[in-house]
């Protein structure tokens, strides 16, 4: 943890002396295991409103947060990638990867409203914009974002992206920001103008993938595959801090109340939690143990983190219908942790 704590202290280069901050203080721990069992694969999860949505290949789970009881699902879907609420217009979006549309739901009654082609490919990450107030899905294969008018349903045109899109997050201000995750970039979108404003080159960082943001200190934190979160100026793109995290980081989260950012490491089985002692200064104050698979998380802002997890049976060899073989899923053993502080 010593070693840990020092490396944040580089940015740009320059040793800066670091604030005091009781490291010692967190004890973040899983503090319940929510069997969910069932079949498919998993991608991001949402909070809001108390409930935890969950996606599930060809369903959305709502769980009470609290409890972690089924409250219901939405179920016909294809290729479930992420969830985004529009709280002001009552309305929901799910991206599906396999169709190319978004699902729109009720959260009320989690009944679908709409169907949306999006004419992009492979919509994976999304994100609704309470700014302009249009929802954004982030196509994987044709390395676009589509843009839908999210009141009424309209597809009102795609925007060209550099790279392939991951994680984006939005500042509630007309500002949109999308990891790249094959060039190791971070850009900045208008969502009403329907175009890219900057690029940035994300340093110290291997493909990017989970973004949050501290929009009061204008930071951005990408989470990368060479074990580190990448701090960088929402305005201006310049890198500010370079933090270690664990191997295999999906997803980032960050919340105001605490001034804490997250990172959920599948591969090294950790959630790393980093305290921002100030704009400019980042410290790691636990790396707690969760479990292999714990990629992807939502946040309850100043309470729990939710992370998804299964276990896995052995890998099979590579064939040539399947050279990418991964391995299977153990029946029954998909679980929701339940990280919090004591």
């Amino acid at each position: 943890m010593t070693r840990q704590l020092r490396a944040t202290s580089i940015v740009a280069g320059v040793f800066l002396a670091m604030p005091t901050f009781a490291a010692t203080a967190a004890n973040w721990h899983v503090s319940q295991r929510w069997q969910i069992g069932g079949d498919g694969g998993w991608d991001y999860l949402a909070y809001d409103a108390e409930r935890v949505y969950i996606s599930r290949s060809d369903r959305v789970i709502a769980l009470d947060a609290g409890s972690g009881k089924q409250l219901g699902e939405i179920d016909g879907l294809a290729g479930v990638h992420g969830i985004a609420l529009a709280d002001d217009l009552h309305r929901g979006f799910i991206s599906n990867g396999r169709a190319n549309t978004v699902t729109v739901f009720d959260p009320s009654n989690l009944k679908t409203l709409q169907t949306i082609a999006v004419k992009g490919e492979n919509p994976d990450a999304i994100l609704y914009d309470p700014f302009s107030k249009r929802v954004l899905t982030f196509n994987g294969h044709s390395s676009d974002a589509s843009v839908i008018d999210a009141a009424s349903g309209k597809l009102l045109g795609s925007i060209a992206l550099p790279g392939k899109p991951e994680f984006a997050v939005s500042d509630a201000r007309g500002h949109v920001y999308d990891n790249i995750e094959d060039k190791s970039e971070l850009v900045e979108i208008d969502p009403q103008a329907m175009k890219v404003t900057a690029t940035w080159q994300l340093k110290n960082c291997e493909e990017p993938s989970g973004l949050a943001i501290d929009i009061a200190h204008r930071r951005l934190f990408s989470v990368c595959q060479n074990k580190t979160m990448a701090v960088t100026d929402a305005d201006s793109g310049k890198a500010v801090a370079s933090v270690p995290i664990g191997d295999g980081p999906d997803a980032a989260a960050f919340d105001p109340q605490r001034q804490l950012a997250f990172s959920s490491n599948g591969e090294s089985g950790t959630l790393t939690v980093v305290h921002e002692d100030d704009a400019n200064h980042f410290t790691v104050v636990q790396n707690v143990p969760t479990q292999s698979s714990a990629r992807t998380m939502a946040l309850q802002p100043d309470g729990d983190v939710f992370l998804s997890a299964a276990q896995f049976g052995p890998k099979p060899a590579p064939s040539a219908d399947n050279p990418r073989a991964r391995p299977p899923l153990v029946p029954g053993s998909f679980t929701i942790l339940v990280v919090g502080e004591k």
